[in-house]
């Protein structure tokens, strides 16, 4: 399976997560990423799959999410280290600067770190999405200084767009000790 395509359903209510989940796999040859209750009393679903396959999920998820949708996202040629970055079990070598950013939502950081995976030479650390977070997310990035600026000039602009901004800071030169908490 292609998985060079992303979609994201974000929803109000866990009990729609699982209706939509299923009517959303059901409508297209897509992977299950992601699908499980979020902080908040929110629940999450993330698809890959080639382009067509996700937009007809995400579309039919959408339709059958009723009153309960809070976003929704199709991200076409995702950057891959987006994926891994999510699915990030084992900690990575930070090198140089740290970058990070926080969305109010989990749809838009998504496509934020996508932004900024592909604006400049940066290595994704994490992607982590609304769990214990009070259902925010948010993306640390890891490269040199300049290019770290830039990801994250790219992430916040996406994030700043869609109204749900929560903060975006670069430490050129951040202490070992707080590298080993980011990780």
């Amino acid at each position: 399976m292609n998985e060079k395509s992303v979609g994201l359903i974000e929803l109000s209510s866990i009990a729609a997560g699982f209706s939509v989940a299923d009517s959303a796999l059901k409508a297209g040859n897509v992977k299950l990423m992601l699908s499980r209750s979020i902080c908040s009393g929110k629940y999450m679903i993330l698809l890959a799959g080639d382009t067509a396959s996700v937009e007809a999920a995400i579309a039919t998820g959408t339709e059958t999410a009723g009153g309960c949708l809070i976003d929704n996202i199709v991200i076409s040629n995702l950057h891959p280290d987006v994926l891994t970055a999510i699915g990030r079990t084992s900690p990575v070598e930070p090198k140089g600067a740290l970058g990070i950013f926080e969305s109010f939502n989990v749809a838009t950081l998504i496509k934020a770190a996508d932004a900024a995976a592909k604006a400049a030479d940066v290595q994704l650390l994490e992607v982590r999405l609304a769990m214990a977070l009070g259902g925010k997310a948010f993306c640390t990035l890891t490269g040199d200084v300049s290019s770290v600026q830039a990801a994250v000039a790219a992430g916040r602009a996406i994030i700043a767009e869609a109204g749900v901004l929560v903060n975006a800071v670069v430490i050129s030169r951040p202490h070992p000790d707080v590298y080993r908490e980011v990780l």
